[in-house]
């Protein structure tokens, strides 16, 4: 796969195009001082980066979008250079939301259209002006979701404009067939945004969403977040993998750039957050600088389970 700077896009299903590497732009709104969005966005767009991963429940689009619209207003950018994604939140799920949703994206944004929209998750919560809603034993307040009828409405956003094409987040094999086999289906999901790395490399959902001609966005590709209810803690962090150290050692790349090229390599999107102005940098390295053509079969061993580094390592000839 040969790419560059200025071309590491690969094509959608809907005629559109998807650059392989994004920034994700979430940062949590009680820690990060404001202005951060705002100017990590306006470096990497200065770096190089075309496509930016948001949404409306981050609560930071209106600085994403002042630093896409300050970055056009100089003529660094057009906006059909620029790539946004926006996510409809588990509150909006009611058909009669979905629009109102977008449309506040917009505002915030202050853009005309978003290039591409997202069902966030495949749950709803209960509508209401709180995003979290919590019944008084603390527990999450869910609401009955009709996933074909939400869809239907983003069919409606993408025929008037407001979005130029669609997908999902979070979708497994059952819930992505319920959208594809829905009777009168004008707009199929173009992607799949799920969490994807070397420790967690989901191929039977790639090789499906493969065969619908589903581009596949992985998310935390540096790896999750360390939460002992959901992760195996005897696995070291994936940037301290030893297979990983190794390879880039092999390669005088860094293990960062060496999970993001895994899978880029593999023709998944990979969106790693960041507002560290050198990680920006370095991350946006991979898309053009180096190729694992004679390794890249290795990581078909790794799952999510504790792998086996000796193995990994004699395979790889390191």
């Amino acid at each position: 796969m040969n790419l560059t700077v200025k071309n590491h896009s690969i094509p959608l299903s809907d005629g559109n195009q998807i650059p392989l590497l994004g920034l994700g732009t979430y940062g949590d709104p009680r820690t990060t001082p404001k202005g951060t969005a705002r100017e990590c966005v306006k470096l990497a767009i200065d770096v190089g980066y075309r496509h930016f991963d948001g949404a409306l429940v981050y609560f930071n689009e209106h600085e994403v979008g002042q630093a896409i619209r300050e970055k056009i207003a100089d003529g660094t950018v057009r906006r059909e250079d620029i790539f946004y994604c926006g996510k409809l939140w588990n509150t909006f799920h009611p058909p009669q939301l979905v629009r109102p949703a977008l449309e506040r994206t917009l505002k915030n944004l202050k853009l005309d259209y978003v290039d591409l929209y997202i069902v966030e998750l495949p749950m709803a919560f209960k509508p209401g002006k709180e995003f979290y809603p919590i019944d008084k034993n603390g527990q999450y307040i869910y609401h009955p979701t009709d996933l074909c009828a939400t869809w239907e409405a983003l069919e409606a956003c993408k025929d008037a404009g407001l979005v130029k094409s669609l997908g999902v987040s979070n979708f497994n094999r059952r819930q992505l067939e319920l959208l594809l086999t829905k009777p009168g289906l004008k707009h199929k999901p173009v992607s799949n945004q799920v969490e994807c790395h070397p420790y967690f490399t989901q191929p039977k959902l790639l090789e499906f969403c493969r065969q619908h001609d589903i581009v596949v966005v992985g998310y935390c590709p540096l790896g999750s977040s360390r939460d002992s209810s959901w992760v195996n803690l005897k696995s070291p962090p994936l940037l301290e993998d030893e297979l990983l150290v190794n390879i880039g050692k092999k390669y005088n790349k860094s293990t960062a750039q060496v999970a993001l090229r895994f899978n880029v390599q593999r023709g998944v999107v990979v969106i790693p957050k960041s507002f560290n102005p050198e990680r920006i940098k370095h991350n946006f390295q991979v898309v053009f600088t180096f190729t694992f053509d004679d390794i890249i079969y290795v990581f078909s061993y790794i799952h999510t389970d504790v792998i086996s580094i000796n193995k990994l390592c004699f395979l790889a000839d390191i």
